[in-house]
């Protein structure tokens, strides 16, 4: 089969290797649809959590065409898709229900082999049915879990004032979700036309294109979906007294943060991250699967799994017309 690998940072690779076979407690997936996210990029970088060399890809979906001994969940045949992050759940953490710290942790396309290529072995555990759910929108159970898990943390409540800054693919799934937990007004920052538009398609209230233009101290809840370091530090000047600030945008490694500390102090602000997720895949199967978050919209392009390298570049282009690029390992 073939397969994309990363073997150090800044490099990819066009492979084959035998198609793997489940182990015991294992599903072995053919892998229809294949997210990217910022996540995979920073991998590629070398800026993330990641083993040289990997095979990318945590957010995908498939069809199961084998399984090990022990296996009592799934059959061939059946359409799932994956939870990437593998917890031992023998530790503290993940005995306290907080499997995203487990202090074993792996994860399938950044310490282990990843839905960028044909195959993919994973846990029984970690896998999910989709049933009629297409590929490509099973493909954003993974973001949408993550997603879900940071909207947990914020308790965006009833009538609140939210600001998130960024309307990328993660940024429009936020939008979504904080209007479902009800939020009464959003506004969104985003200096890209194409995404600024769609963020207007997902029913944004409000969409401005500079950081200057966002009303200072009067959001309920302030989020950052970029990563930038730049306007990370900028949250606290949005949000109200007393007010909540999200920072789930994956930055680089190794910077820091630069944030007036008397301000933090002085507005009583609650200041979160947010860790990928613990146990929300269910809700994003079950909030796929009943259109309360749509997620075609955020789909502009699809590539074959030869084109990855093309993908990275044109979601660093920050060409307009650029969203969420899927790859189809399969066609």
């Amino acid at each position: 089969m073939k397969c994309i690998v990363i073997p150090r940072p800044g490099e990819l690779i066009l492979s084959e290797r035998e198609i793997p076979e489940p182990g015991p407690g294992e599903v072995l997936i053919q892998v229809m649809a294949s997210g990217i996210c910022g996540t995979d990029v920073h991998i590629y970088h070398g800026e993330y959590l990641g083993s040289y060399p990997v095979i990318p890809g945590h957010e995908f979906s498939g069809v199961v065409t084998a399984v090990g001994s022990d296996v009592r969940r799934f059959k061939a045949g059946d359409r799932v898709a994956v939870e990437p992050n593998i917890a031992c759940n023998n530790c503290v953490h993940c005995l306290n229900n907080r499997q995203n710290f487990c202090l074993n942790w792996q994860a399938i396309g950044v310490t282990l082999p990843g839905g960028m290529e044909q195959y993919v072995t994973a846990p029984e555990a970690a896998v999910f049915n989709i049933a009629n759910l297409p590929f490509e929108q099973g493909a954003f159970v993974e973001p949408l879990s993550c997603v879900l898990h940071g909207v947990e943390r914020a308790r965006i409540k009833l009538a609140d004032k939210v600001v998130i800054l960024g309307a990328g693919p993660i940024g429009n799934l936020m939008l979504q979700v904080a209007r479902l937990q009800g939020a009464a007004h959003i506004s969104m920052l985003e200096s890209n036309p194409g995404r600024a538009d769609l963020a207007r398609q997902m029913g944004a209230d409000l969409v401005v294109s500079r950081v200057e233009d966002l009303p200072p101290d009067s959001f309920d809840v302030v989020i950052d979906a970029t990563g930038v370091i730049s306007l990370m530090e900028r949250t606290i000047d949005f949000a109200r007294k007393g007010g909540t600030v999200l920072l789930f945008g994956v930055p680089p490694a190794g910077k820091n943060l630069s944030m007036e500390a008397f301000k933090i102090f002085q507005k009583g602000l609650t200041l979160l991250s947010s860790y990928t997720s613990v146990r929300n895949s269910f809700q994003a199967v079950e909030l796929l699967q009943t259109r309360k978050v749509l997620v075609e919209p955020l789909i502009s392009h699809r590539l074959p799994l030869k084109e990855l390298s093309k993908a990275f570049e044109m979601i660093e282009s920050h060409d307009p017309n650029v969203k969420k690029v899927i790859i189809l390992p399969n066609e």
